[in-house]
């Protein structure tokens, strides 16, 4: 994304929440809270995500919005987002190519 700057020094946060993967500043000085999981996001990953960014709000009292990356999502995922403004899905992907070695 444009304009988003990693504030967390490349460690996760700690939280009484959890543990944040990536902690993140856009240009609108909110605070982004990025969460990574591998295949495909289950519904509790989702929950993660927002206890996480309720646990920043009240500690930093500074705007806060988040990011699931994943692979895909469950469907439920899905409707869920279409609800909460401030939390955005985006997927990843990977292609691997081989070169021959000797």
């Amino acid at each position: 994304e444009p304009g988003l700057q990693i504030i967390d020094d490349g460690k996760e946060r700690k939280l009484d929440a959890g543990r944040i993967d990536i902690t993140a500043k856009d240009e609108n000085d909110t605070i982004v809270v990025i969460e990574l999981k591998a295949g495909t996001a289950t519904p509790e990953a989702l929950t993660q995500l927002l206890a996480y960014m309720g646990d920043v709000s009240e500690r930093d009292q500074k705007q806060v919005r988040g990011i699931l990356i994943a692979g895909d999502f469950h469907s439920r995922i899905v409707f869920a987002v279409k609800a909460v403004p401030n939390v955005q899905l985006r997927r990843y992907r990977f292609k691997f190519t081989f070169d021959g070695v000797g």
